[in-house]
């Protein structure tokens, strides 16, 4: 069943009559008349009653009649846009997740140089902990997202970014940590630490200290490392937390020996269908 067929069918029931349809569309009344023949038999039904001067649509013509009209109209729709697509380049908005990851910086150097190929797109950044950054891809207000692995590849498609994040200590710079290079198990013996809030986090880290986690108190936990760093900078306990690079005035960050990294990716959700600007920056990523 073709679209100008369909069109065919809709001047007819429209005009009333074979030959107002025909000459509404500008064709002869037997290619009209043809046209209609071959539709109803495809599809194995009367469309119309045929009168002597008029013609009336049978209830499975005046069904066939709704459907054609909103087929028709989201084809015409949808010609238009894609159109304008073409005609003014693409627009729309993307909407990104992001954890505080060092594959930020390498995303948003991706989005500046997309928007220079398509400066009337634009990005909403929504900063939040890996569970809320999942949560909103999962119901669809984030297009995309950068987040830690391990990523569930069932649920999520992903592109691994060159950037990992390693994990440290961060504390006051007077504290007695700052003069070593690397911070090793040992090292935090005895102290009160504070430590992420995620359960998958937490245990990364217990597996690292050891057996030095018995020995380890844990002073607060955290969500996000911004909110960690105010903690500290008040003396309520250096922090296990990744490396986001600026940290403020007053506080130093010492990684952790044996080296402890998580890689990330940039992730969408598997089987959704994007809008097109993040259809396209998804296919600008993995260029």
């Amino acid at each position: 069943m073709e679209l100008r067929v369909l069109r065919y069918f809709l001047a007819v029931a429209e005009e009333g009559s074979v030959t107002g349809g025909a000459e509404l569309l500008r064709i002869s009344q037997p290619t009209m008349s043809r046209q209609l023949q071959q539709l109803e038999r495809e599809l194995g039904v009367r469309l119309f009653e045929r009168g002597q001067h008029a013609i009336a649509l049978t209830s499975e013509g005046v069904l066939l009649r709704d459907r054609a009209r909103a087929l028709v109209e989201l084809a015409d729709r949808t010609v238009s846009e894609v159109t304008n697509h073409a005609e003014t380049g693409l627009d729309g908005e993307i909407a990104v997740g992001c954890g505080e990851l060092r594959g930020v910086d390498w995303l948003a150097d991706r989005m500046a140089a997309f928007r220079a190929l398509h400066p009337r797109v634009r990005f909403a950044l929504f900063s939040a902990t890996a569970d809320v950054t999942r949560e909103r891809m999962e119901l669809g207000l984030s297009d995309i997202a950068v987040m830690s692995e391990p990523i569930d590849a069932e649920r999520f498609d992903f592109l691994r970014l060159p950037q990992t994040d390693r994990w440290g200590v961060m504390m006051c710079d007077d504290d007695d940590l700052t003069r070593l290079d690397v911070i090793t198990p040992d090292d935090l013996a005895g102290r009160a630490l504070l430590m992420p809030y995620r359960p998958q986090a937490r245990g990364t880290l217990d597996n690292w200290l050891g057996a030095v986690r018995a020995a380890v108190t844990v002073a607060g936990t955290y969500n996000l490392p911004l909110n960690a760093a105010v903690a500290v900078r008040h003396g309520l306990g250096p922090a296990l937390c990744i490396d986001v690079g600026q940290i403020g005035e007053g506080l130093r960050f010492v990684p952790l020996e044996p080296r402890l990294d998580v890689p990330s990716a940039v992730a969408w959700k598997r089987g959704r269908v994007l809008n097109p600007a993040a259809t396209a920056f998804v296919a600008f990523l993995r260029d």
